[in-house]
């Protein structure tokens, strides 16, 4: 597995296989407090870095998930759309959101690593 990205609109990234994987932080969930209901995207959707592609809604607010990269979705987790409380036990885990085929891996690289976004957490 390889190491995570981070996006200033709190999704996570990594990479497997040559497939993104993309969720939300830990801290988004946080945010959000207790998920009711997840819209994911649609598989072979072809999407722009920063496009709104799915959103997330709580008790608290709804808020759009981003894409951190461009390319074409290949699956979604329809886990979470069944249980959405599963990103408030596992938002940087299972409950994964969808998977891209990165229009350019290299991309990834440009986002906060670990550390980063550690601080761009405190600083906000």
């Amino acid at each position: 597995m390889s190491a995570v990205r981070f996006t200033e609109d709190h999704e996570w990234i990594r990479m497997e296989d040559g497939v993104a994987v993309i969720g939300i932080t830990v801290h988004a969930q946080e945010a959000l407090g207790d998920v009711v209901f997840v819209e994911l995207p649609e598989p072979g959707r072809e999407v722009t870095e920063g496009e709104a592609v799915a959103v997330v809604e709580s008790v608290k607010a709804a808020s759009d998930v981003y894409a951190p990269i461009a390319g074409r979705i290949t699956e979604t987790n329809s886990a979470i759309a069944d249980e959405p409380g599963l990103v408030n036990a596992d938002a940087e885990g299972s409950a994964w959101f969808f998977k891209i085929i990165p229009a350019d891996p290299a991309a990834i690289d440009a986002l906060m690593d670990t550390a980063a976004y550690a601080k761009f957490i405190e600083s906000h």
